[in-house]
């Protein structure tokens, strides 16, 4: 259950609040008592424990409950328009970004561009990138120059889980 829960959570938080009824503030959160209580009107059989299982033992840590205890929200990933409320931090001077190799071409004529997501998402290793790129088919991990980036005005920012966020990445800061 806790496989499909997350997923199910992870489309709900960051993509489809409408699905379940719920309303996510402009941060992103949603009352943890109110995401619970629409989740079993959706079908899911599912206990605060089990919604804080899957937040612990998430692998990508998507998911955040506040300090208090009482909301929940996805770490990064929306397409929902939300304001995380992060602040620029200064990024390593290298950053990586998995994609397919079928994408390549359009990646090195307009760089990397958020999509339907609201940032391009960045790894702080080569293996998590590899492993992200790998769900869209062949996996290719591309370097992302992120000292000369920030040299030049752009700004980062790193989600509760680690994952780094950016608006773009223009194709003369990417390298294999």
């Amino acid at each position: 259950m806790s496989r499909e829960l997350s997923k199910f959570m992870s489309l709900v938080l960051r993509h489809e609040p409408d699905r379940i009824g719920i309303a996510l503030d402009p941060a992103g959160w949603t009352p943890l008592d109110v995401f619970i209580s629409k989740l079993r009107k959706a079908g899911h059989k599912v206990e605060l424990a089990d919604v804080e299982r899957v937040v612990a033992e998430n692998d990508k840590k998507r998911f955040t409950i506040s300090e208090d205890g009482r909301r929940i929200r996805a770490a990064q990933g929306h397409s929902v328009p939300v304001d995380l409320g992060l602040s620029p931090k200064t990024p390593p001077d290298v950053l990586f970004h998995g994609t397919a190799s079928a994408s390549l071409d359009s990646i090195f004529a307009t760089g990397l561009n958020p999509g339907s997501r609201r940032q391009v998402h960045l790894s702080s290793d080569a293996s998590t990138a590899l492993k992200v790129g790998g769900r869209h088919g062949k996996a290719v991990v591309l370097q992302v120059d992120c000292r000369k980036m920030a040299e030049e005005g752009h700004e980062f920012y790193q989600a509760d889980n680690g994952v780094w966020l950016v608006d773009e990445v223009p194709s003369r800061f990417l390298a294999f």
